[in-house]
């Protein structure tokens, strides 16, 4: 039994995302032509209000523990296109407009390898 607060969460029209315990949400990246899957990464409050005040996506580095602008080094930024949070706000689907590569190894996504038989097979 969910109580009034977790339904107008569910339900309502206010952004009140549901971070963890460390103040992150999950963030999936998709590219907004293609539909293809770029990235997941993790944002927190600052990040995602910067995503949505300045249209470029923004994450937190949980190794690094610090926010970062996507494509700040190499120029690969992340253009905002449309944002969707999940029913209970605990996670977003980020739509963007990729500059470049996604992946920090160059690949276009950081999805460029498939599971095959318990082997890695590299699909791009």
């Amino acid at each position: 039994m969910t109580d009034q607060k977790d339904q107008d969460r569910e339900t309502g029209s206010l952004l009140n995302p549901k971070y963890d315990s460390n103040g992150l949400i999950s963030a999936v990246v998709t590219d907004d032509s293609s539909g293809e899957m770029l990235m997941v990464a993790f944002m927190n409050a600052e990040a995602l209000g910067l995503t949505l005040e300045t249209g470029i996506v923004h994450f937190f580095s949980r190794s690094r523990q610090e926010l970062w602008k996507k494509g700040e080094r190499s120029g690969n930024i992340l253009q905002l296109k449309d944002i969707f949070i999940d029913c209970d706000q605990d996670a977003l689907w980020v739509k963007a407009s990729p500059a470049g590569p996604t992946c920090h190894t160059g690949a276009k996504s950081c999805f460029y390898r498939r599971i095959v038989d318990g082997q890695l097979e590299r699909i791009a």
